[in-house]
């Protein structure tokens, strides 16, 4: 029987950063989701997130959640810009710690 592999990936923070327009969805600077455990998103209760800023990030979070090339463009920047023009919010990708998943547990 083979040993059990494993991989490493980033626990990781998307924060609201800044909002250079009008916020029409109830989000606030500060606001946040978290995805642990290479799946899991998680909310702060009684905190909204913006379905549409999520939309957003969540297409560059998998990548986000690996180590990357030190010269790769998602290596280096973490910023997200919301698609809503009126807005213009700017969200943050933060890695937060890593995590160890067998790969029999991964999709």
């Amino acid at each position: 029987m083979a040993p059990e592999a494993f991989t490493e990936l980033y626990n990781l923070r998307v924060t609201v950063d800044r909002i250079e327009g009008r916020s029409v969805c109830g989000m606030r600077v500060g606001d946040y989701f978290e995805l642990v455990n290479s799946a899991q998103l998680t909310l702060p209760p009684g905190r909204p997130f913006c379905v549409y800023a999520l939309a957003a990030v969540l297409p560059l979070l998998p990548a986000k959640q690996r180590q990357l090339p030190e010269g790769d463009w998602l290596e280096r920047d973490s910023l997200v810009c919301c698609p809503d023009p009126e807005e213009r919010m700017i969200m943050r990708v933060e890695r937060t710690g890593r995590c160890r998943i067998a790969t029999d547990e991964l999709t």
